[in-house]
């Protein structure tokens, strides 16, 4: 499955159930785990923070209802800048980050993030189909740089890659 960005706010409508078991996954014995419940406030479940940033509004829109659907707790965030003045920077276990934004850029806030001693690893996405780019990105401590469109799957990987990193 190929993830692109929806062009509605009523994407969620496309998605499929992460509950109901496609014939493959079936026929392979794959059981899909439901998601913790805290009990009577017994047990508290913390999800890992993921932040984006990218300065395309359907991608702000609709990434975050997937990384959900991961179960992760996700903020969305339209510039580097607007990243940087949240509150967000230091509760952010990995940050989804574009790599080509007006003003500061991809690359830009992992150097800023980097000068400020802030280590969040990063899974940068991109619409340029460059493996110079990818070869850059991954050379300067990214965890992951992926091609839009990518799938699910290939970002959920580069997500538990960047969170055993951390």
């Amino acid at each position: 499955m190929t993830w692109t960005a929806p062009k509605s706010r009523f994407h969620s409508l496309f998605f499929a159930d992460p509950r109901v078991l496609t014939a493959a996954e079936a026929s392979r014995g794959i059981r899909r785990r439901q998601p913790r419940r805290v009990r009577q406030g017994i047990m508290k479940v913390t999800r890992s923070l993921v932040s984006v940033v990218d300065d395309d509004e359907s991608v702000r829109e609709s990434l975050p209802d997937l990384l959900k659907e991961f179960g992760f707790a996700v903020r969305a965030f339209s510039s580097a800048q607007e990243f940087l003045a949240s509150d967000c920077v230091g509760q952010t276990r990995c940050l989804i980050l574009d790599i080509a934004m007006p003003g500061m850029t991809g690359p830009g806030l992992q150097q800023e993030l980097k000068r400020r001693r802030q280590e969040i690893p990063i899974v940068f996405i991109t619409a340029q189909r460059d493996e110079a780019v990818r070869s850059r990105m991954l050379e300067q401590g990214a965890v992951e740089c992926l091609f839009k469109p990518f799938s699910d799957t290939a970002l959920l990987q580069a997500l538990n890659v960047a969170l055993r990193v951390r």
